[in-house]
């Protein structure tokens, strides 16, 4: 057809160039013939004049009056002549005007025809390559195809019940066009508040299969709503965290998205984008690295617009990365200050700099990473994606297309058995709800025995909820007060269920641990509560015996800081010293860190109380049994590794008892080996006698044998 046509409109083409070469042709043969006429007229009026001329010259007898008469006549016969060529040169003109506007005309209504004919083929040729479609068993030609014509929800869902054959590609596209519209319904409701109820819901969607319609979604949300950009980064990551393909493949789109507008300078998208991916740094869906690296890219060749976009990064995400990246967030505000001093930018974008490094002083208050009612995924459930601006990037645009699926069936039971997992089989305990209500109806028995079951029925709270945000609290205490007693009178006030006393002592030092170097602060604080309340002092206790087994996984920063504390609790008797006891020193009872924890503890308590008050305390009998296994006496070995413990880390003062004892050590055992043998003498007397008698006879024996020998010699 498209041959047929090309064709046709070059006879056309033709036609119309040979009626413009004939229409120019008969114009210029009309400006001959008016040349050639005005030509002609010229001749005659010469010849005239010389007639006239001659006549003159003849007749100068004083003929004036027949000279004037014909010099009148000569001059009308010329002015008329002159009207009728302006009346000729008008009609053609005329006539050319009117066969110009003819011509005009006949061309428009070709092109009108040819236009019209090139649509009817056109037409023709789609419908002839449109491929024939089965039929349902309803009129499939009213659907429409996806966007098309609307179709109620109510008559879509009778159009799938009536449907037979459910493998079929006219119900999978049914089903693509309910699943589209529904992603859209619940990422356009969504926000802070419905958020947590939106969530079950978009997960009852096959997301395994509408992924992309899901990213696309987000995307298009989200750039029409930045403000909502949190709460889209917040559904994005709890999706991650069960098909992680999802939000690779939202991240990769965002990136590329991103590339586009910085190519073609288009700054809503741009900040868009920028906005979007900040967020999904905050929720850990995406990398610190890519972060850092969109920073490098905006600041390398800095514009007016690229550092504004820059500055909004920052601010949305520079709480996170003051965490996971201090260094790389340092380098990206030299670079800051770099361009500040430079000079080179608006005073408006100067001022934006300078406000930024106004929250970062701040610690970026008021521009937190992510919301209380937002954080709904736990760190370690988080799968974080790595991918760099460098990278070539696959969209994968097909997925927003309609693809009939050979095992579609297949691939729905499959989806729902993974819905069973990650929602709970609810279905099934409203079931067996509805069972049992329908139970209690029918008997009255039954229902006073249900009653007493859920009244003995007890609610356990196997997440530890209570518990986690009973630590945070405390953290939360500890770490904003200016000083030990603000602390306490904080703390003092939180409500504690019975049991929950113990959580207070481990968080204390939990806290004390984390510090790069001891405070005293935490010792105070500790010393405080110790002295309140027994049950702390006893809870403190068990938190020394617990950390002394378990020191050889901490690091030495926190064992130090571990040892100075209960240093600090032992110095100001805030803590019983018979918690010694649980420590004994010897070479096979200790490991390398138990040495270090136990060097610094009595370092600690020596600088608190001085050498000489801790050599009394130690030495006081009421002592003896608490620090017997710190001084051992029961095996020299022991013995001597502790002097000699005690003597390397400077502490060789407090061994003085020890030393004397070893001294004396050969004498005693000399006197227990005699009272043991004045013990055994009084037994063991009649088996003396017998042996006595049997060396003499032996004696003599021996002395026989050598006589005789030596007669044998000589």
């Amino acid at each position: 057809m498209a041959r047929k046509y090309s064709s046709e409109s070059s006879d056309e083409d033709g036609v119309r160039n040979h009626r413009d070469r004939k229409g120019r042709h008969r114009h210029s043969s009309k400006r001959d013939s008016r040349s050639s006429y005005s030509h002609r007229d010229r001749d005659h009026d010469h010849d005239r004049r010389d007639d006239e001329s001659e006549r003159s010259r003849h007749h100068d007898d004083g003929r004036t009056s027949h000279r004037d008469r014909y010099s009148r006549r000569y001059s009308e016969d010329e002015d008329d002549r002159e009207d009728r060529k302006r009346a000729e040169r008008r009609r053609d003109r005329k006539d050319d005007d009117h066969k110009e506007s003819r011509r005009r005309t006949e061309d428009d209504d070709n092109d009108v025809r040819s236009s019209s004919r090139y649509r009817e083929d056109v037409k023709e040729q789609r419908e002839n390559s449109k491929p024939q479609e089965t039929n349902l068993n309803t009129d499939v030609s009213n659907l429409g195809k996806s966007g098309g014509v609307y179709i109620p929800p109510f008559k879509l869902a009778r159009m799938m019940k009536e449907v037979q054959d459910k493998s079929s590609v006219e119900y999978q596209r049914l089903t693509w066009d309910a699943l589209r519209k529904s992603i859209n319904g619940l990422v356009n409701k969504v926000n802070a508040t419905n958020i947590k109820n939106i969530i079950p819901e978009l997960f009852s969607e096959n997301l395994i299969r509408g992924r992309g319609l899901f990213c696309r979604s987000c995307m298009k949300s989200q750039m029409a709503s930045p403000g909502f950009t949190d709460v889209f980064a917040a559904l994005v990551a709890v999706v991650n965290t069960k098909f992680r393909e999802v939000g690779d493949l939202l991240l990769r789109r965002i990136v590329l998205q991103l590339k586009r507008a910085y190519k073609r300078n288009d700054k809503p998208q741009l900040l868009a984008a920028v906005k979007f991916i900040a967020h999904l740094v905050n929720q850990q869906v995406a990398h610190e690295i890519i972060a850092l690296e969109l920073l490098t890219v905006l600041l390398e060749n800095p514009t007016d617009d690229s550092v504004e976009v820059a500055v909004g990064f920052v601010k949305d995400c520079g709480s996170i990365l003051q965490d996971l990246s201090p260094k790389g967030l340092h380098g990206i505000f030299e670079r800051f200050r770099g361009i500040l001093h430079e000079g080179e930018i608006d005073k408006r974008v100067q001022f934006l700099i300078e406000g930024l490094f106004a929250i970062r002083k701040a610690k970026f208050n008021g521009y937190p990473a992510v919301r209380p009612e937002l954080d709904l995924v736990e760190q370690e459930d988080q799968w974080t994606h790595e991918i760099s601006l460098d990278e070539e990037i696959d969209p994968e645009i097909t997925l927003d297309i309609f693809k009939p699926d050979p095992n579609y069936l297949e691939n729905e039971k499959r989806y729902e058995e993974l819905k069973k997992n990650i929602l709970g089989e609810e279905s099934e305990d409203e079931e067996g709800s509805d069972a049992g209500s329908d139970g209690e109806d029918e008997d009255d028995d039954e229902d006073d025995s249900d009653g007493e079951e859920e009244e003995m029925m007890e609610i356990k709270d196997e997440t530890e909820t209570n518990l986690v945000n009973l630590r945070r609290t405390i953290y939360l205490t500890i770490m904003s007060s200016v000083d030990f007693e603000e602390a306490g009178h904080k703390l003092l006030k939180i409500k504690l269920e019975p049991g929950q006393e113990m959580e207070l002592c481990i968080m204390l030092l939990e806290c004390c641990s984390q510090e790069r170097t001891y405070l005293r602060y935490y010792g105070l604080l500790g010393q405080r509560f110790c002295m309140i309340n027994k049950v702390h002092q006893e809870n403190f206790e068990k938190c020394f015996v617990q950390q002394y087994s378990m020191i050889h996984r901490l690091e030495t920063n926190k064992l130090r800081n571990v040892a100075k504390f209960f240093a600090h609790l032992l110095g100001t008797d805030a803590l019983p010293w018979h918690v010694l006891a649980y420590i004994r020193l010897t070479e096979e009872d200790t490991t390398s860190s138990s040495r270090i924890f136990i060097k610094i503890l009595f370092q600690e308590l020596s600088e608190h109380l001085g050498i000489r008050l801790l050599n009394e305390r130690l030495s006081d009998p009421t002592m003896q049994d608490s620090v017997e296994s710190i001084f051992p006496r029961d095996n020299p070995k022991n013995t001597r590794f502790a002097i000699n413990f005690f003597t390397s880390i400077g502490l060789g003062g407090i061994t003085e008892n020890l030393r004397e004892y070893l001294k004396n050590m050969p004498r005693l055992i000399i006197q227990q080996q005699n009272a043991l043998s004045e013990s055994d003498s009084s037994g063991s007397s009649d088996s003396g006698s017998e042996s006595e008698s049997e060396s003499e006879s032996s004696e003599s024996d021996s002395g026989r044998d050598e006589k005789r020998r030596k007669r044998r010699r000589r």
